[in-house]
């Protein structure tokens, strides 16, 4: 049986492959590490957001923040140091991986590791308004 989406309607041309995004991003959604989004615009009307990541333990060398296919993908990734023992292990060294789809047009501006928060900012700049008149041919 197949299933009828909203992105299935005729007039929504050349969505299909946001639907194949949304079901991959809610496949993957656990929740670590914690995160916020925050959305500011500026003085010429463009959006910033800012995606603040709890990453307490990890280094920028144990970080990977990537653009694909109109998603930022940020990966943790610790090292095990075989020297250590452990009397008590309370704090896993875990691995993730997050997923942020981003819209058409926006782009990641910069990615900052402080005081264990991974700080991602992302512009949506203002989008002109375009118009204009299609001819029609005689065929």
């Amino acid at each position: 049986m197949s299933r009828v989406s909203v992105f299935s309607a005729p007039f929504l041309l050349g969505f299909d492959t946001v639907e194949e995004r949304i079901d991959r991003l809610a496949k993957g959604a656990d929740g670590y590490p914690p995160y916020n989004i925050e959305r500011t615009l500026d003085a010429e009307g463009a959006e910033h957001f800012v995606i603040s990541i709890a990453v307490a333990g990890f280094g920028s060398d144990d970080l990977d923040v990537t653009t694909e296919d109109n998603q930022l993908v940020v990966r943790g990734r610790q090292k095990e140091d075989p020297e250590r023992e452990y009397l008590h292990r309370g704090i896993a060294a875990r691995q993730f991986q997050r997923v942020f789809l981003l819209a058409d047009a926006m782009l990641v501006h910069d990615a900052v590791l402080r005081n264990g928060m991974l700080t991602i900012t992302v512009i949506r700049p203002k989008a002109e308004k375009i118009a204009r008149r299609i001819d029609i041919r005689s065929a």
